[in-house]
């Protein structure tokens, strides 16, 4: 049976108005966290000028592989398994890395790894994309996004929404500066991080 996310079907058009202007001078996507692949599908299908790389962990990855093998797009590479824990990351040369409805679903400390992670495999100028909810000045932006960090932390207290300025404090700390903040449907947010320096 194809496993399916009405999330992702939902979230996947206003996505791509975003990514169609900004990486348009970008070549290699590396997505963190496909899920379902539906995201992966969407935009490589239309992005023709992208290669995308989706991935998954482990244990997830055959229902990925199963959607996207029912597909033939030749800019869609095949799913290979990664692991926010992982070391090192076996992943291709990518200038661009996204990924969505992840970062309020693992621990602190995987959320940090990734910005470590990220910067050290994007190039100067490179590009990281984040959809998700976020929090604002350490505020819920609504009282549906208050509900839904309070389910994610019954289910694991150790998950839950992130508040922004956190986020850009790790992001900085690894040389990748905020260049765009965008509204999304159902108060969620893609923010837009560029590399603009080399942590050693």
């Amino acid at each position: 049976m194809r496993i399916f996310s009405e999330a992702a079907e939902r979230n996947k058009l206003p996505i791509l108005d975003v990514l169609q202007t900004t990486l348009i001078h970008h070549t290699v996507v590396l997505e963190i966290g496909s899920g379902t692949g539906q995201h992966a599908l969407f935009f490589a299908s239309i992005l023709g000028h992208l290669i995308w790389q989706p991935t998954e962990i482990p244990d997830n990855l055959p229902d990925l592989q199963t959607n996207c093998n029912n597909y033939s797009i030749p800019n869609l590479n095949k799913p290979i398994p990664l692991d926010v824990d992982d070391e090192p990351w076996s992943v291709p040369t990518v200038d661009t890395i996204f990924t969505a409805n992840t970062l309020h679903i693992i621990n602190w400390s995987q959320v940090c790894r990734i910005f470590k992670k990220v910067s050290s495999l994007l190039p100067y100028d490179g590009l990281f994309c984040a959809y998700g909810p976020f929090n604002v000045n350490g505020q819920f932006t609504s009282q549906s996004n208050a509900r839904f960090d309070a389910e994610l932390r019954m289910r694991n207290p150790e998950s839950g929404i992130r508040d922004m300025k956190e986020l850009v404090i790790q992001a900085e700390a690894q040389g990748l500066w905020l260049e765009a903040d965008h509204p999304m449907p159902a108060n969620n947010r893609l923010l837009v991080w560029r590399k603009l320096m080399q942590i050693k």
